[in-house]
């Protein structure tokens, strides 16, 4: 799976996880250098405490495009620290 945004492949990997329809992707697959941390972060009700992440190419920036769940309640531990995408970023095989 190829997460895609403004034709630059920000991750890859063939080993996602997907959890309510959203693959995740694990952390060694994203492409840092089109990531800007965010202070955004959000709750859900069985995942816990969701941290955010901008993805910027070529200058453009994708606020709060990129998730994760960096210390998940228990019933969402196989996503800990994995990565999803939202806002227009491409998730295909």
């Amino acid at each position: 799976m190829r997460a895609i945004w403004k034709g630059r492949v920000l991750a890859e990997s063939g080993n996602t996880r997907v959890v309510e329809g959203n693959h995740y992707f694990p952390p060694e697959s994203l492409r840092t250098e089109f990531f800007e941390e965010s202070p955004t972060q959000t709750t859900c009700s069985w995942k816990g405490v969701a941290r955010y992440r901008h993805v910027v190419v070529d200058g453009a920036r994708n606020s709060d495009a990129c998730w994760t769940y960096p210390e998940p309640k228990p019933a969402a531990q196989e996503i800990a620290g994995w990565f999803a995408f939202w806002r227009g970023v491409e998730v295909v095989e």
